[in-house]
């Protein structure tokens, strides 16, 4: 579907199947979502410790190498796939809502065959180039590092055909086994051995490639043994041009936002100190934690809205829902990320990092708006088939983050940078919601979403009542978060903000969650 195509009626069936229909994508939202948060902090811990084995073993030179060698491939890896595999978590659950099995199996096998070809043709490139980018870097032993990780990007296009794979079939918790817990406990054991043994740059990069094999190997089996329902003979093929149109756009997002990943800190670091570079990666850093439901959710949104893309309906009550679950977990954490800045960034790092709180307030304002229209990766006009209008919103985002930080980092410092991102991912989040609304005449915004909002007004009073008048920076730290929750959750109660369909959806998850959030409900009683 193009953006110039006109809105589609919403399609209804009887109002039982429909309410089922709804009710059963929300369990499926609220289930696999979990299983995602819980993998996203167990990653984000092992990486922790990757991190600290590597830093503790290596010089910082070679740590140093390997993150210039990483960035490189990660670059590279998008043309070496193409944006493919996001082909797959868009056209599966359609082909499985049709019954089409064998056009699953059609856009699988495709998808497999242009990313092996691809990836072994970019590698080989990367192989016989990687002494010209050493030389242009002014570091030869990255020559070394550049021609180990050739052979790994073949092995990261299996990876991401695995990760979109899962995601199609809504089988996140394989994509939490291989992408959280095989690749990082195999990545953190190589490296860890290979270091003693003294290998050095090589330990690292080897560590790395590991990781990635063996998780590859676990994905595989795990595809092949929960996925015999797909096997067979028959075969439909997806149109080549429309895979490829549905994906490159996506490809080229994903360069941008590669580049967009570290824009920030090379106009701070040319108009600035490098000081002032680590001052704003730590306030940045702490600011992405309020994307951590985001991104729980983002990986089976795609598939449940690419399922029902051409029913208005189904679509409106999974976004509207998903937003309002999102926005109400991420509101007590924004309101104790920046009424606590300043207190977590002295106790976590040093007092003198305590310049970088603005940030995260900053940055607050953009995400919130970006995750009202779908998420900074477009995940819902991902799944409803608008590829080129995330290229042109993520083009739009890049641009926009790089003329405000250019004009305002000489002036304002940090701050700057951070009014950039914020104003970047504002404009591409409004400009997402009007184009939804434009073309399939959907929104986010409902009553219920209100009253969530409002709750979040007497929690803020309290958390700023407790920075005001305790002095104690590790009572703060301590007491901010639970006046912040307790306050948030008994208005959220009293206002209305849960709805009986989630109680239902969190008896589906545990019971015992369930007896809590109707507690909560009966507040408003």
């Amino acid at each position: 579907m193009s953006p110039t195509d006109p809105p589609q009626p919403p399609i209804s069936g009887p109002p039982d199947t429909q309410d089922s229909d709804s009710d059963d994508g929300h369990v499926t939202l609220a289930k696999q979502g979990s299983i995602t948060f819980i993998g996203d902090i167990v990653k984000k811990s092992f990486g922790f410790i990757i991190i600290a084995i590597i830093t503790r073993l290596v010089s910082p030179s070679v740590y140093g190498l390997f993150i210039l060698a990483t960035s490189i491939i990660l670059f590279v890896q998008v043309f070496a796939t193409l944006g493919l595999p996001r082909a797959i978590d868009y056209y599966v659950p359609q082909y499985l809502s049709e019954g089409r099995i064998d056009a699953v199996r059609g856009v699988f096998i495709q998808v497999v065959v242009y990313v092996a070809i691809i990836s072994v043709l970019v590698g080989i490139v990367l192989y016989l180039t990687a002494g010209l980018l050493a030389e242009q870097f002014g570091e030869p032993s990255l020559r070394l590092a550049l021609v180990l990780l050739s052979v790994a990007l073949p092995l990261l296009a299996a990876y991401n055909v695995l990760l979109a794979s899962f995601n199609g079939i809504k089988k996140l918790k394989f994509r939490v086994y291989v992408r959280d817990i095989t690749r990082p406990t195999t990545r953190l054991v190589a490296t860890a051995l290979l270091l003693i043994a003294g290998f050095g740059l090589i330990g690292v990069v080897g560590g790395y490639i590991i990781g990635l094999a063996a998780c590859i190997v676990v994905g595989s089996i795990l595809l092949i043994r929960y996925g015999k329902q797909y096997v067979g003979r028959s075969i439909t093929w997806t149109p080549t041009k429309e895979l490829f149109w549905y994906s490159v756009p996506l490809a080229f997002a994903s360069v941008i936002y590669v580049v967009l990943g570290q824009v920030d800190y090379l106009i701070v670091g040319y108009f600035l100190t490098s000081e002032d570079v680590g001052f704003y990666r730590v306030g940045y850093m702490l600011g992405e934690n309020l994307l951590i439901f985001f991104a729980a959710l983002a990986p089976v949104f795609k598939p449940l809205i690419a399922e029902e893309r051409t029913n208005d309906s189904a679509v409106r009550d999974r976004y509207q829902t998903a937003v309002r679950w999102v926005i109400g977990f991420t509101l007590p954490v924004l309101l104790i990320l920046t009424l606590g800045a300043t207190t977590y960034l002295s106790l976590i790092f040093t007092p003198q990092y305590v310049v970088a709180a603005p940030v995260i307030a900053i940055l607050a304002v953009g995400y919130m708006l970006s995750i009202a229209g779908g998420g900074p990766g477009g995940s819902l006009l991902q799944g409803l088939g608008y590829s080129r209008l995330v290229f042109i919103n993520t083009a739009l985002l890049f641009i926009t983050n790089i003329t405000v930080s250019l004009l305002l980092v000489p002036r304002i410092g940090i701050l700057g940078a951070a009014v950039g991102s914020s104003a970047a991912l504002g404009i591409a989040g409004v400009a997402a919601l009007v184009e939804l609304y434009y073309y399939r005449r959907i929104h986010p915004f409902t009553a219920t979403l209100g009253r969530v909002l409002a709750a979040a007004v007497p929690a803020a009073i309290a958390g700023a009542i407790v920075v005001l008048f305790i002095q104690s920076v590790l009572l703060t730290g301590v007491i901010l978060p639970i006046v912040v929750l307790a306050v948030y959750l008994f208005f959220i109660g009293l206002f209305g903000g849960i709805t009986e369909s989630d109680a239902t959806v969190a008896g589906e998850i545990d019971p015992r969650l369930k007896r809590g959030v109707e507690r909560i409900n009966s507040w408003s009683r």
